[in-house]
């Protein structure tokens, strides 16, 4: 199954902009391909602004978050994995989502908890499609 991550990071950005918000993405500015300023990391970690007051071009797909932006007068295009993303949230009242740190094991982050469901004693019963074929 996709990561659900960068639909999120979308779904969150819009849902941020569409409240007059600034949204912010934190990133682990260590990850592996990695492109951000490196001045402006701090303890392994970069805050940038994605609002588009602030950016051009953001693509946000199933691998990467890519922008141009100026820092200091200076324009950058930054490239982030979509693994090396954090958090999006306003900056105004930090709504957003936070997500886990990638564990050692190298597999895919696990974005959002899940809660397992009661499980049930009731024998499944299989019921027939209710779509048809049209041809």
């Amino acid at each position: 199954m996709l990561s659900n991550k960068p639909y999120l990071i979308r779904a969150f950005n819009e849902w941020i902009v569409d409240c007059k918000c600034t949204p912010l993405l934190v990133v682990d500015a260590t990850f592996p391909r990695c492109n951000v300023p490196q001045e402006y990391i701090e303890n392994g970690e970069i805050i940038l602004n994605i609002s588009p007051d602030a950016i051009r071009d953001l693509k946000i797909n199933s691998n990467l978050v890519e922008f141009k932006a100026s820092f200091s007068g200076i324009a950058h295009l930054i490239s982030v994995p979509i693994r090396a993303v954090l958090a999006i949230y306003a900056e105004e009242n930090g709504q957003g989502m936070f997500f886990d740190v990638e564990e050692d094991s190298g597999e895919a982050w696990e974005e959002v908890a899940v809660i397992p469901q009661a499980e049930s004693t009731a024998p499944e019963t299989k019921r027939k499609s209710h779509l048809t074929l049209v041809e």
